[in-house]
């Protein structure tokens, strides 16, 4: 289990957004050199911060309540239980996609939901998600695509992504029916 002296040494974790008026106290037990502002507590931590995601060696997401912009300040709370270890050489993320938003995000694979989903490493997992969202919210696969259901082959093609390590061209051409 991860402590106040551990948990930002190579950890992965999903912060919840709260209010700034849930902070146990008005001083900070730890200011970084970046001006996040740490606070302490038996059960776990808050972070006030105006940049998430990759923080040093550790992948920090926060999961906003209200329309969230990087660079913006939010508060952020996680449990000890909820920080995960990380590192750049193990298979320990799975990507899902949230159909109705049109979104690509990752998880860890001690997440609760995690079911068997294909992991990759940070690296692999960033790459992925990158043409993951690329296909998600741009046509210019479809130049590619010869099939008249685009959005079949869409789906098709971005569920492929996520399950296999095949590439998007590998992907087309199996969906063209050319392999």
């Amino acid at each position: 289990m991860y402590t106040r002296y551990t948990f930002h040494k190579k950890t992965y974790c999903l912060f919840q957004q709260v209010a700034l008026d849930t902070l146990p106290k008005t001083n900070p037990d730890y200011t970084s050199a970046s001006g996040s502002k740490y606070y302490f507590t038996e059960e776990g931590v808050f972070r006030i911060s105006t940049h998430w995601g990759r923080a040093a060696n550790c992948r920090w997401r926060l999961i906003a309540n209200t329309s969230y912009h990087n660079q913006q300040q939010a508060c952020g709370y996680a449990r000890w239980v909820d920080f995960q270890p990380n590192n750049e050489h193990e298979k320990l993320f799975y990507i899902t996609i949230d159909w109705v938003k049109q979104t690509a995000t990752f998880y860890h694979k001690n997440d609760p939901s995690y079911s068997g989903q294909l992991c990759r490493t940070a690296n692999e997992t960033a790459k992925r998600l990158q043409k993951i969202t690329q296909i998600l919210q741009h046509d210019d696969w479809k130049k590619h695509c010869t099939v008249y259901d685009y959005d079949v082959a869409k789906q098709l093609l971005l569920d492929k992504l996520i399950t296999t390590n095949s590439t998007v061209f590998q992907l087309i051409q199996e969906i063209n029916g050319k392999t």
